[in-house]
């Protein structure tokens, strides 16, 4: 049987094109794989750890491109030796791993020494974009999510004292943490 598996780092990347590729290489739904919001850097993930305890001798693993499957030279090629002694075949976008085959491991070693490289080089890029000051001020973090009316109204329920500020939260489906949050910045608006 094949099976697939694809990943993308933040949670704001669609899994699509992978989902597409995976399928036109005839991996059957149930049987396609994904991790959401995690680097390939640690091969700790869900949806990793469950495709590689899926497949079995004679199945076939397919990733979109190597990249997607880990950006750690190391555990990559300690993962395929595992596939390689389980009888397991591994595909990487088009290109079918041959452990037998020298050149193919050259290959593949110099691709997820490619990709565990190229996981830093993005690291030091966005180290060196947020030590600009220019590009700190244009970060404004999470916004909240109550309004200035909501973080009023938790405001006054917390200084009433007539509920708990667990009973707040329920009130509000948030975290007491949350409501705290908000009588807060409702406090820092009364003061601009």
């Amino acid at each position: 049987m094949d099976f697939g598996y694809s990943r993308v780092s933040t949670v704001g990347q669609d899994l699509e094109l992978q989902r597409n590729f995976l399928l036109n290489e005839g991996v059957h739904e149930s049987r396609i794989f994904f991790d959401k919001g995690f680097s390939g850097k640690s091969m700790q993930r869900d949806g990793l750890q469950n495709v590689l305890a899926a497949v079995r001798e004679g199945d076939k693993l397919i990733v979109p491109k190597l990249d997607r499957f880990a950006r750690n030279a190391e555990e990559t090629l300690r993962e395929l030796r595992e596939l390689t002694d389980r009888d397991v075949i591994f595909q990487f976008g088009k290109t079918v791993y041959d452990p037998g085959d020298p050149f193919s491991k050259l290959f593949l070693t110099f691709l997820s020494a490619i990709a565990e490289a190229e996981g830093g080089w993005i690291s030091l890029r966005t180290q060196e974009a947020m030590a600009r000051p220019d590009v700190r001020k244009k970060l404004k973090g999470r916004r909240p999510r109550f309004n200035a009316k909501q973080d009023a109204a938790i405001a006054r329920h917390l200084a009433d004292g007539e509920m708990s500020p667990q009973e707040i939260a329920d009130l509000f489906t948030t975290s007491r943490a949350s409501v705290y949050r908000a009588a807060q910045r409702h406090e820092q608006r009364k003061i601009q």
